[in-house]
């Protein structure tokens, strides 16, 4: 099973996956460049991930249920806001994203692929 890794490690990944087991968090955004770099194959609908905690541990096994290829700009509201972050706005997600990207190395623009997921909780650990 892969796993899947929120956010950056620490407060961020907490909160995150706090979001998740919550169920307020039913997507996920990444970059399609990370795949590349990792020489990893996009999750497909179906497949079933181990969710990782801080210390790599598996909080939760979660179901991807949608997979989208989209450039940055064209990110929907509904997908925003299924992030379950507190976003009130699609201008506020994208700020927001913008500035997580930016801070890692990794800016984006308008044109930016991403991989857009959705996904539900099959099994808290």
């Amino acid at each position: 099973m892969r796993a899947l890794e929120l956010g950056t490690a620490g407060e961020m990944r907490e909160r995150l996956n706090a979001l998740v087991l919550d169920g307020r968090k039913t997507a996920t955004t990444g970059l399609l460049a990370e795949y590349a770099e990792e020489t990893e194959g996009l999750e497909y609908e179906g497949e079933r991930l181990a969710l990782l905690g801080n210390d790599g541990d598996r909080v939760a096994t979660i179901e991807i249920t949608d997979v989208e290829l989209a450039p940055f700009g064209a990110v929907t509201w509904e997908h925003a806001a299924a992030e379950g972050e507190g976003d009130r706005t699609l201008d506020e997600w994208r700020t927001g994203h913008s500035r997580f990207w930016d801070a890692i190395g990794t800016p984006v623009d308008e044109d930016t692929p991403l991989v857009c997921l959705r996904f539900r909780v099959v099994e808290p650990a």
